[in-house]
């Protein structure tokens, strides 16, 4: 396995190169369908959908170490106007209560703001993924009051409390960049309880381990942070590091990935799996094409049993009553506490 793992390392940013390694039949790895039909959980179906989330593409303004999605400055997959008014028609035939924008960094598309406008316009909440530091780009010198002017929700992702450690993972003066961004929201009243205006954090291990117990690692960040800093938020999720793209890469290199599969494997939790995301969700690609999750989008792997694969044939009823696609990295959903993109799913 080593062997094999060490000549792919070069050429992970392939879903089929990334899917060969995940499932390579030389593993000693559990299937994680296995895993599911041993505890009565197979086949996963769709509960119907209540987030209608859009990756609208790789495009952003930085290149992170554990980006599942392969993001960067020289991204060129960006959704068009076409498919971004395809997915207003589509949420509009579904009752999803919430649309959920994400990339790259979202907001550098230029369709962010049609979206935000036209859900918002159809009584939606809507989530904006957000980076932070794109906040503070001369390119969008509005955008925080944009945001607030129609009560996004922001979900920012922080590696840590402190600068080495977040700049490690992100590049030299995003920490700092961060923080200016958080109190630009914070003084618009993002974080703050009174406001109604949700400033959310995401927080996912930089090593090859499991994040720590959610309320603890949020007790620590609002210490911190206020202490630290004078900035304040609302709530912290904790992500598990999924087993794809930079993150694999990163496991490969460290010569961690069985190791960390094996701790997800030993870790399942049948609780955390019966309320995996994917069950109430639908994501959008770039280009249009529908799949479970985004992490099985970075992976190509589209919707399945009879339900429409592209946005131009959305039918909500078939797509909210279809069985899941699964593969190994769904192990780092469902394990301990769970992960999602609201963060622990299971106690």
């Amino acid at each position: 396995m080593a062997a094999s793992l060490n000549q792919a390392q070069h050429a992970l940013a392939a879903p089929a190169e990334q899917l060969r390694v995940l499932n390579d039949p030389g593993s000693a790895h559990k299937p994680f369908a296995q895993a599911l039909a041993e505890t009565g959980l197979a086949p996963l179906t769709v509960r119907g959908i209540e987030v209608f989330q859009i990756n609208v593409g790789k495009l952003c303004n930085q290149t992170c170490n554990h980006c599942h999605v392969d993001a960067g400055p020289d991204r060129t997959e960006n959704m068009t106007r076409e498919t971004a008014e395809l997915c207003i028609q589509a949420l509009k035939a579904t009752e999803a209560p919430c649309l959920d924008i994400t990339g790259g960094a979202p907001e550098l598309n230029a369709n962010f703001r049609y979206l935000v406008e036209e859900a918002t316009r159809l009584g939606r909440n809507v989530i904006d993924r957000c980076n932070l530091s794109v906040l503070l780009l001369r390119s969008q010198p509005d955008l925080a009051k944009f945001l607030a002017e129609r009560r996004v929700e922001i979900i920012a992702s922080l590696p840590y409390f402190l600068a080495a450690q977040t700049d490690a993972q992100r590049g030299e003066g995003v920490f700092d960049k961060s923080i200016a961004a958080m109190r630009l929201l914070n003084s618009l009243g993002y974080g703050r309880p009174e406001s109604g205006l949700e400033l959310n954090l995401v927080y996912n291990p930089v090593g090859a381990f499991l994040p720590p117990e959610q309320s603890a690692v949020e007790a620590d960040f609002r210490r911190e942070l206020e202490t630290r800093y004078d900035v304040v938020f609302n709530s912290l999720f904790t992500i598990t590091n999924m087993p794809i793209s930079r993150y694999l890469e990163f496991l490969i290199r460290s010569g961690n990935y069985d190791g960390y599969m094996q701790r997800l494997i030993k870790a399942f939790n049948p609780r955390a799996a019966e309320d995996v995301m994917c069950r109430t969700m639908i994501s959008v690609g770039w280009d249009g094409s529908l799949y479970d999750c985004d992490f099985n989008q970075m992976l190509d792997l589209k919707v399945d049993s009879g339900a429409p694969r592209h946005i131009r044939d959305f039918a909500a009823a078939k797509l909210g009553d279809r069985s899941i696609v699964v593969g190994q990295h769904c192990y780092g959903c469902t394990a301990g506490a769970g992960s999602s993109c609201g963060g622990a799913t299971a106690g």
